[in-house]
């Protein structure tokens, strides 16, 4: 079987609109009705992604590490999800479309759960169910794009999803900082969240059809299975990526409690530092990539990996005082542009690795990285503020280092990729 059996001829895949701002590319209509979806699902998400870990320490009372904790648990929880998701989406019995549906049902119950939480226990079931949610969530939509997306525009379609979902989770930064600044009542975060998915839900209904392998072109499960962990390629990816979420984890989950309890910032100052970072990411997404339009996939994502690094010494080098403010919206402006430079090259690789029949399955490999990687970053970050404030800044300092894991894992599979997917221009948006 090659990587690429047949290409996508439905006539959904074919039909174009450009949206009124002349400088966005021109994409299939499916993919714009997915990303305003997206804008609106990770608006909900924004509200709580920055501000749940300080009100169940702050407000109800736990630790650092038991939040920490309890949001690791979440992220086993989505390997089950991205599992399930990865051999549903390729089904020809379930599809994508109702992964998504099974998605959306499943975190608005995780952000009830959550809204009513006021000890440990309902903490963990509520982000069993919201990392339920979010594997269940992920292989299906970034299917769903690949396959109305023709193959010459899906690392541009990547990256305008990506983009909406940074706007999304801007706004919703904004807001909940707003919320959380005039009336301090965190939990109706977790309600505004779970109204997103619901929006969400219906909207997919209504207007974004299935799509699934037919009987002849699908793959057994197992079979699918099979060939995914013979992949070396991926293997490469895969070790390199769970690195690569675990940093952004740490930048989610471990700094807003970092810059609160080490460097002294208060929340208000936080919720802007954060809707500034999600805003300039926003701003950079289509700029980064046009611009490392020349590398392949694996440089590209090695110029990230020194960018994490780069803003992770930065992050070390705060020191409480008047100087604390502009350190921080220095460090997060280099992480801003990192993301950017990370998210569509790595799932783009991940899609022209892929056979067709098993796209999903593929793209579920990607999300479980995510899924390890957010098990493993929040609790790590967790024991470091609960232990000392120079253990705090010494995770940093490990943080820093493990880049240079990433980059050796990079240049590995630089040299190993075939010249289609390693030469210049491959895997990074097109000029426009």
């Amino acid at each position: 079987m090659t990587r690429r059996e047949s290409k996508d001829q439905s006539p959904t895949s074919n039909r174009r609109s450009r949206p009124g701002l002349g400088w966005l590319p021109l994409l299939p209509s499916v993919v714009w009705l997915l990303t305003a979806g997206r804008v609106l699902l990770h608006l909900g998400t924004g509200l709580v992604m920055f501000y749940g870990a300080i009100y169940f320490v702050e407000q109800v009372g736990l630790s650092a590490a038991a939040v920490g904790s309890a949001l690791g648990l979440g992220q086993l929880a989505g390997v089950l999800g991205r599992v399930a998701s990865g051999s549903g989406s390729d089904s020809p019995r379930v599809g994508r479309r109702n992964m998504l549906l099974l998605s959306a049902l499943a975190s608005a119950m995780g952000d009830g759960v959550l809204a009513i939480a006021g000890d440990f226990s309902w903490l963990v079931v509520g982000n069993l169910l919201m990392g339920l949610g979010v594997g269940l969530y992920w292989p299906a939509m970034e299917a769903l794009v690949a396959d109305f997306t023709p193959e010459e525009q899906r690392r541009e379609a990547f990256a305008v999803t990506r983009l909406a979902d940074v706007v999304g989770l801007g706004l919703g930064t904004a807001i909940g900082g707003l919320i959380v600044g005039q009336t301090g009542l965190y939990r109706w975060l977790f309600w505004g969240d779970a109204l997103s998915f619901g929006v969400f839900a219906g909207a997919i209904v209504l207007w974004i059809p299935d799509r699934r392998p037919s009987g002849q072109g699908a793959i057994g499960k197992r079979a699918g299975w099979r060939m995914v962990l013979r992949d070396r390629l991926l293997h490469l990816f895969v070790l390199a990526n769970i690195l690569f979420t675990t940093y952004l984890a740490q930048v989610e989950a471990t700094l807003p409690l970092y810059l609160k309890r080490m460097v002294g910032l208060a929340p208000a100052q936080i919720g802007l530092l954060f809707s500034g970072h999600i805003a300039l990411a926003a701003l950079m997404q289509l700029p980064v990539s046009r611009g490392l339009r020349s590398l392949g996939h694996a440089r590209s994502l090695a110029v990230a990996a020194g960018l994490f690094a780069l803003g992770f010494a930065a992050i070390w080098a705060i020191e409480p005082g008047p100087w604390a403010l502009a350190g921080a919206i220095g460090a997060l402006a280099v992480l801003s542009v990192a993301m950017v430079a990370y998210t569509p090259s790595g799932s783009a690789l991940v899609v022209d690795l892929a056979p067709e029949p098993l796209r999903a399955t593929y793209l579920s490999v990607n999300s479980l990285c995510w899924s390890v990687g957010y098990a493993i970053g929040p609790p790590l970050g967790g024991l470091a503020l609960d232990a000392s404030p120079a253990a705090a800044r010494l995770f940093w300092v490990g943080s820093t280092a493990s880049v240079a894991i990433v980059l050796g894992l990079l240049y590995w599979l630089d040299r190993r990729l075939p010249s289609r997917l390693s030469s210049p221009g491959v895997g990074i948006l097109p000029p426009n």
